[in-house]
C-alpha cells in the first residue's frame, strides 16, 4: 500500500467460465471493472481482463498500487502482488457492502461454498459441495447450449414452466448433464428442463447446510441465473440476499488485499 491519497489496485478473479477483473479507488470506490469468458490461456485472459478494466477506469498498469488474485488460475494474473483463496475474497468483497456477519454461499463455475462471515469481514469457516457435485457453472453452460438458448436466458426460459421441473440429477454434475440429455430426447418441453437445472443446483447447495440468517450470496451464478436463489430460499425456508455485482465478488475482495495486507513475494 502506498501513502497516497489517491492510490489505485486492481483485483482479478481467474475463474474457469470467466474471468473478472475491478480497479479500486483506496476509498473503496471501485471506478473500472471488466468480464470476459475464460477460454484458451487462462494467462491471457487474466491480462485481458486486467486491462479491460484499467481502460475503464482510465488508468495504467503504472498508476496501480498492487494487483490483487484469486480464483482457480490466480497464478496466471500478470504481475501480481497478493493472492488470496476465493473464500476470503469473496468475504472481503460481501464484507465490503455489507458491513456485517453473515453466512456466504459462494457460488460460482466451479465449487459452491458456504462461508461463515464474522463482524470483521474475516472468513471463519467454509463448508464445500461433495466432490462429484461441482462444476455448477459449467453445467449450467453446458444445458444452456443444449436447450439451444443463451445462458443469461436460461433462467428467463425456466420461469416459463409454470413450476413444472423436469427431474434432473442433484447428485453429480455427469449423472445432471446424461439427464439433461435423457429428457430431451424423451421429448420433455424446454422450459421443463430448464427449470429441472435451476432446481438440480439450488439443492446441491442445499446440501452443503449451515445456512444461518442473514444469508448473502456471491459468485456468477448469482449474476446470471437468479432462478437458483429463488430456489434456494424455497428450500431452505430462508430469505437469500444476492450481493450488489455478485460476480464480481472474488475480484473485488482481491483489490482490497492490496490496501490491507504486504506484497506478496512471487516466483
Amino acid at each position: 500500500m502506498t501513502g497516497d491519497a489517491h492510490a489505485i489496485a486492481a483485483g482479478v478473479d481467474v475463474g474457469t467460465e470467466y474471468v473478472k477483473a475491478v480497479v479500486l479507488a483506496e476509498e473503496g470506490q471501485v471506478i473500472g471493472r471488466a468480464v470476459i469468458p475464460t477460454r484458451g490461456y487462462f494467462q491471457a485472459c487474466a491480462y485481458e481482463a486486467l486491462h479491460a478494466a484499467l481502460q475503464d477506469a482510465e488508468a495504467t498498469l503504472g498508476d496501480l498500487a498492487g494487483i490483487g488474485a484469486t480464483g482457480f488460475a490466480m497464478n496466471c494474473v500478470p504481475q501480481l502482488t497478493h493472492s488470496a483463496i476465493e473464500s476470503s475474497c469473496h468475504a472481503m468483497g460481501a464484507y465490503h457492502h455489507f458491513r456485517h456477519a453473515m453466512t456466504l454461499v459462494n457460488i460460482g463455475g466451479r465449487q459452491p461454498e458456504v462461508i461463515t462471515v464474522d463482524e470483521s469481514g474475516r472468513r471463519t469457516g467454509t463448508r464445500a459441495a461433495r466432490g462429484c457435485a461441482v462444476g455448477v457453472g459449467s453445467f449450467l453452460m453446458f444445458a444452456a447450449r443444449h436447450l439451444d438458448v443463451s445462458p443469461v436466458r436460461l433462467d428467463e426460459l425456466a420461469s416459463a414452466a409454470a413450476g413444472h421441473a423436469a427431474p434432473v440429477s442433484s447428485y453429480c454434475s455427469v449423472f445432471s448433464a446424461t439427464a439433461v440429455l435423457e429428457r430431451l430426447r424423451e421429448g420433455a418441453m424446454r422450459e421443463e428442463v430448464a427449470l429441472g437445472c435451476i432446481d438440480s443446483i439450488a439443492e446441491r447447495v442445499a446440501e452443503i447446510g449451515g445456512f444461518d440468517a442473514p444469508i448473502v450470496v456471491s459468485g456468477g451464478v448469482a449474476e446470471y441465473f437468479p432462478g437458483v436463489m429463488r430456489a434456494l430460499e424455497s428450500l431452505t425456508g430462508r430469505q437469500v440476499i444476492t450481493m450488489p455485482d455478485p460476480i464480481f465478488a472474488g475480484a473485488l475482495g482481491a483489490a482490497l488485499l492490496v490496501f490491507r495486507t504486504p506484497a506478496v513475494a512471487v516466483s
